[in-house]
C-alpha cells in the first residue's frame, strides 16, 4: 500500500467521489494507518448501473463533466500530437458494471472507528439522507457537513468546502491535520 511505501504513519486521508470510496476502503482495512478520514460525496454502498446511469443523465451536458473530460485527454507521442483520452473508453466502458462497487457489506461487521466527516452536496444524488444509517454503521464515529452544491462541491463552492473542514463541530479532525502539518 502506498501509505507503508512512503513510510507513512498516520495519514488524514480525503478523497471525492471514487476517491471517496477508495479512502473508505483503506480506512476499513488498514485503520491503524489512518488517522481520520474525509470523504466527500460518495457513501460506503453498491450502486447499480441503472442507478449510476440515472445519475450520470442528469450531469451529461454540465461544465463539471466536460471539465474532468478534458483532463483526461493527453496528446498523442507520434507527429500528429492528436489528443486522445488517457484511460481508453474502452476500458472505461468494460469497468461500468464494477465501478460503483464497495468492497464490504453491512454484514462483513467491519469498522472504522476514527474522526470521520462525510462532506455531501446537498444536491446531490450520491450521500443522501437514505444513505447516513450504512455511513453510520461502517463509521460510528462519523459526522455530516453539507455544502449547497451538487456533486462537485469542491470546485464549485471551494470556500464553502474550506469552512465545513474548518468548522469548530469538527476540532478532533482538524487538531489530527494541524498536528501533522
Amino acid at each position: 500500500m502506498f501509505i507503508q511505501q512512503q513510510k507513512l504513519k498516520k495519514c488524514v486521508l480525503i478523497g471525492h467521489s471514487m476517491g471517496a470510496k477508495a479512502a473508505m476502503t483503506v480506512a476499513l482495512q488498514s485503520p491503524e494507518s489512518v488517522s481520520a478520514l474525509i470523504p466527500v460525496d460518495n457513501a460506503p454502498l453498491n450502486a447499480t448501473l441503472k442507478n449510476a446511469n440515472k445519475i450520470l443523465e442528469d450531469y451529461e451536458e454540465s461544465l463539471p463533466i466536460r471539465q474532468f473530460l478534458l483532463t483526461n485527454l493527453v496528446r498523442s507521442d507520434d507527429e500528429h500530437k492528436t489528443l486522445k483520452f488517457r484511460v481508453p473508453l474502452s476500458v472505461i466502458g468494460d469497468s461500468l458494471d464494477n465501478m460503483a462497487d464497495f468492497p464490504f457489506s453491512e454484514s462483513d461487521g467491519v469498522q472504522y472507528d476514527g474522526p470521520t466527516l462525510f462532506g455531501r452536496g446537498t444536491k446531490s444524488k450520491y450521500a443522501t439522507d437514505a444513505t447516513i444509517p450504512a455511513i453510520k454503521r461502517f463509521f460510528p464515529n462519523a459526522q455530516i457537513a453539507d455544502v449547497e452544491a451538487g456533486h462537485w462541491l469542491i470546485s464549485e463552492k471551494p470556500e464553502d468546502f474550506r469552512q465545513v473542514n474548518h468548522h469548530p463541530n469538527f476540532r478532533s479532525i482538524n487538531s489530527i491535520a494541524n498536528n501533522m502539518i
